[in-house]
C-alpha cells in the first residue's frame, strides 16, 4: 500500500494508492458530515442528501446520471453512516475523468426538485417501514438510543417519518451549504489510478469549493440503561453493550482482538459454548464499535423464547470468563484472524478508498498496514485480560431486546450478570 497524499489550495484532500494489475479503480467522495452532526430536527437530513445526490443536477437528470455510468459499465452508490457520508465510482482506467465529473455534478449542482424529494420522501418512508419490521435492525437502533440518551448519537440514521416529511428543498440545501466544504472532505482513488491526474481532476471540479474547516460535533457521553418490548415473534432478539473505546483510544486493537476472541467467528467462545455446545442460539457475536468520541462494546443473540432464560446467563458468564483466563492460544489465534482479514481486505480497491477516507479522516493520516499489524501483535492475553477487567469496572451497561421475554430478568439482575456481580451455579 503506497499511498500518495495531496492538499488543494481550499483544504480538499486527495488520496490515491495506484495498484498495479488492476484495470479498474474505485474513487470516493467521503464528507464528514453523518447523523451525529444533525440537530434533533435534522434527524434523517445525512440520509436523505445522500438519496437525493442521484436524482438529478442542473447538466444531468436521474435518468442520465444512471445512464452516463452504466453506459461505460460502472456503478455508483453512497452510504450514510453516524460520522459521515460516503458517494463512490467504480469504473475502468480510462473513465476516472468521468466518475469525479458525475462525483462533482451530484455533489455541486444538484436541483432537489420537489417531485424528486416527494418521491424519496416515500421510498425513506418505505426503508424505516422495512427497519421496523426487522427485529434485529431495531434491536440495534435501541440500543444506541439507551447508550447515548437524548444526542445525535443514539438517533436512528433514518431519522423519523415526521422528521423526513418536513425536509424540503431548502432544509437539503442549508445543510449540504453548511457542512460539505472542502475542508469536510476526503476524495479518495484506489487501483488503476495516477496521482497527479486525480490531483488535476480534482483542482478542476473542486478547486472552488469554499474552504471551511472539520465539521464540529457535540461530545457524546455513554448512558447505558435499558429498552425492551413484548412482541410476538418467532425469536427473541438480545443485546447488552459496555462503554466502549474511541478510533485513537490506546485499547483499540485490544478491543478487536478482545471482540475476536469472544465473538468473532466459528472458533469463538460465544459461537462454541452457545451454538456449538448447548444449541442455544443460531447467531450471536460481539462487536466493537468505535467513534471519534466514545464507543460500544456488546454481545447479540438470537434465540428461542424458551431458551432465553438458560442462554443470558451462559453469555454474561462467558464476558466474566474472559477477563479472568483468556489464554495465549487464543490470542495468537484472534490476531491471526484480524491480520488475515486486514490484508485479505486490501485486494479490493473499494475497501481501499474505504480504510483509507476512514483513516485519515480520524487520524489526519493513512496508517501503514505494518503499522496496524504491530499494533494488533503487540495485543496478548494479559493485555485481553486487563481490557476485560475494564469492561466489568463500568458503573451500567446498555440493554436491549424484543420479542417474547417472559424468560428475561430485570435490568438491574441483568447488569449485575454482566459486570460479574452475579454467579451462575
Amino acid at each position: 500500500m503506497a499511498v500518495e497524499v495531496s492538499k488543494l489550495g481550499n483544504g480538499l484532500t486527495i488520496l490515491t494508492d495506484d495498484m498495479p494489475g488492476l484495470e479498474s479503480a474505485s474513487v470516493g467522495i467521503w464528507v464528514d458530515a453523518g447523523s451525529r452532526h444533525e440537530t434533533l430536527e435534522q434527524q434523517g437530513l445525512s440520509h436523505m442528501l445522500e438519496h437525493m445526490a442521484f436524482k438529478g443536477t442542473k447538466r444531468r437528470t436521474a435518468r442520465e446520471l444512471a445512464e452516463e455510468i452504466e453506459a461505460v459499465g460502472g456503478h455508483l452508490n453512497a452510504a450514510t453512516m453516524h460520522e459521515n457520508t460516503s458517494y463512490y465510482a467504480r469504473v475502468l482506467r480510462d473513465d476516472v475523468p468521468l466518475a469525479i465529473d458525475i462525483l462533482a455534478d451530484i455533489l455541486e449542482n444538484p436541483t432537489f426538485a420537489p417531485e424528486e424529494v416527494a418521491r424519496e420522501q416515500g421510498v425513506i418512508l418505505q426503508e424505516i417501514g422495512q427497519a421496523e419490521d426487522t427485529p434485529d435492525d431495531i434491536v440495534f437502533d435501541r440500543l444506541m438510543q439507551v447508550s447515548f440518551e437524548k444526542h445525535a448519537l443514539g438517533r436512528p440514521i433514518l431519522g423519523t417519518r415526521e422528521s423526513v416529511m418536513s425536509f424540503g428543498a431548502p432544509e437539503l440545501r442549508g445543510y449540504m451549504d453548511e457542512r460539505y466544504h472542502a475542508g469536510s472532505m476526503v476524495l479518495a482513488a484506489a487501483g488503476a489510478v495516477d496521482h497527479a491526474q486525480l490531483v488535476a481532476l480534482a483542482e478542476d471540479k473542486f478547486g472552488h469549493l469554499p474552504a471551511g474547516t472539520r465539521n464540529k460535533i457535540e461530545s457524546a457521553q455513554f448512558a447505558g440503561g435499558e429498552w425492551r418490548k413484548e412482541k410476538e415473534l418467532e425469536q427473541t432478539h438480545l443485546t447488552f453493550a459496555y462503554e466502549g473505546v474511541t478510533y485513537e483510544d490506546v485499547d483499540n486493537y485490544t478491543a478487536q482482538v478482545f471482540s475476536s476472541v469472544l465473538g468473532g467467528g466459528m472458533s469463538s467462545r460465544l459461537f462454541q459454548e452457545i451454538r456449538e455446545k448447548r444449541g442455544l442460539v443460531y447467531s450471536v457475536f460481539s462487536f466493537n464499535w468505535s467513534f471519534s468520541d466514545t464507543g460500544l462494546f456488546g454481545v447479540y443473540a438470537g434465540t428461542s423464547p424458551s431458551d432465553v432464560k438458560e442462554l443470558v446467563p451462559v453469555m454474561a458468564d462467558e464476558v466474566v470468563r474472559m477477563a479472568e483466563d483468556v489464554t495465549d492460544e487464543e490470542a495468537q489465534r484472534a490476531r491471526t484472524q484480524l491480520k488475515a482479514g486486514l490484508v485479505m481486505g486490501m485486494e479490493t480497491s473499494a475497501n481501499r478508498i474505504e480504510q483509507m477516507a476512514r483513516q485519515y479522516m480520524v487520524h489526519g493520516r493513512v496508517l501503514p498496514v505494518h503499522e496496524i499489524i504491530q499494533k494488533v501483535d503487540e495485543v496478548d492475553a494479559k493485555a485481553l485480560r486487563a481490557f476485560g477487567q475494564k469492561l466489568l469496572s463500568s458503573p451500567s451497561i446498555a440493554i436491549s431486546a424484543i420479542g417474547p421475554l417472559e424468560g428475561l430478568e430485570s435490568g438491574p439482575q441483568l447488569t449485575a450478570r454482566f459486570l460479574g456481580k452475579t454467579t451462575t451455579n
